[in-house]
């Protein structure tokens, strides 16, 4: 089963839009917990990946009544976008529809905290773009 992803275009190389993306979200007042270089981790095994990061990331007043909906959504949360670039040499923000990941759960579909989610996210997403 296919997750379904939103993608949006950015403007700059992964490492800047990384950086957007990073100081978007703090200044959002979320908590960064990991900024993962996939490009770093392939060239430590003298591998080749096209430039990817990840940011790991979330806000425990958005996450906190999402797990008290149902505590599986912590399988889900923090929040993650990959920020990574094809093989056209495009670069774009990746992450999963919060209604979307964590829809089989007992969370009802109009909680609050998922639009939320999703606000954020694309909020934080096209700040980051340049768009």
């Amino acid at each position: 089963m296919e997750r379904p992803l939103k993608k949006i275009a950015a403007n700059q190389p992964v490492p800047d839009t990384m950086d957007a993306l990073e100081s978007a979200v703090v200044n959002a007042g979320a908590r960064v917990f990991a900024r993962v270089n996939h490009g770093a981790g392939a060239a430590s095994i003298d591998q080749e990946l096209a430039p990817s990061e990840l940011l790991v990331f979330g806000n425990p007043k958005i996450g906190t009544p999402a797990m008290q909906a149902d505590p599986r959504a912590g399988l889900f949360l923090p929040l993650k976008v990959l920020v990574y670039q094809d093989a056209d040499g495009q670069v774009w923000l990746a992450y999963e529809d919060p209604a979307e990941m964590l829809g089989a759960l007992d969370i009802p579909a109009d909680a609050p905290f998922l639009a939320a989610m999703t606000g954020a996210l694309g909020k934080l997403t096209s700040a980051a773009a340049g768009n």
